[in-house]
């Protein structure tokens, strides 16, 4: 899955790249507004797991702030870039320890502190990935551009 979300980052991301700023921060109805709003929450949630994941700083704000969290589309790009080796070298650091034990942390979301099974919660991080890409997705076949195939399958065996 980190792979897929590689993939498929640099897809979206190029796609979107082709579009103004102001088509991709264009309010389109979706839960965090805009192309470039939807992005900004993924990054800003990536970022707030692999704090809690690999120890790292969190990104600041909290969910209501996260869709604003990187207004600079040359700054988000390289951003995200950076976040996505991160996530690979987390995955690549994964035992199968790691994933049957616990994760305990403070939840912004809940309010309180709260542990799940460690596999779960990443299981968790990747599905949440896939559900807000396919937000952007959406944005950007609606906007006229071409994000290119999502289906697990197609993914090329290396990544460049």
């Amino acid at each position: 899955m980190a792979r897929y979300n590689l993939w498929q980052n640099r897809r979206l991301v190029a796609a979107a790249g082709a579009l103004s700023d102001t088509a991709r921060r264009e309010q389109r109805g979706a839960f965090f507004g805009s192309i470039a709003g939807t992005f900004s929450h993924l990054l800003w949630g990536d970022l707030r797991w692999l704090s809690r994941f690999d120890g790292g700083r969190p990104p600041e704000g909290d969910t209501a702030d996260s869709a604003t969290a990187f207004p600079d589309w040359g700054a988000f790009c390289r951003e995200r870039v950076a976040t996505d080796m991160r996530i690979n070298d987390w995955v690549l650091r994964l035992t199968p320890e790691m994933l049957a034990g616990e994760l305990f942390w403070y939840s912004g979301a809940a309010g309180r502190h709260v542990h799940r099974p460690f596999a779960l919660v990443a299981t968790h991080f990747f599905n949440h990935q896939t559900h807000h890409r396919g937000q952007i997705h959406a944005m950007l076949t609606a906007a006229g551009a071409r994000p290119g195939d999502t289906d697990l399958f197609l993914m090329p065996a290396t990544l460049e």
